[in-house]
């Protein structure tokens, strides 16, 4: 088998099966972005503060 019957072959498999996807909607896309943001600057938040007490105890501790 040649090369362009290859990469032929690899396109019109690789179409049909995009064709099988069940793509999500407009609605759960934006649901799903806006969980994924809350969700991260929850975690940075939750870090930063974590990260700020722990810096707290360790410079008390130096200064000691």
């Amino acid at each position: 088998m040649n090369f362009v019957t290859s990469a032929k072959n690899y396109f019109v498999s690789s179409y049909a099966e995009m064709k099988k996807v069940n793509w999500p909607t407009k609605k759960q896309t934006t649901n799903y972005s806006l969980i994924v943001i809350g969700l991260s600057l929850g975690m940075a938040a939750f870090f930063g503060i974590l990260d700020y007490f722990l810096n707290l105890g360790i410079n008390t501790l130096i200064i000691r």
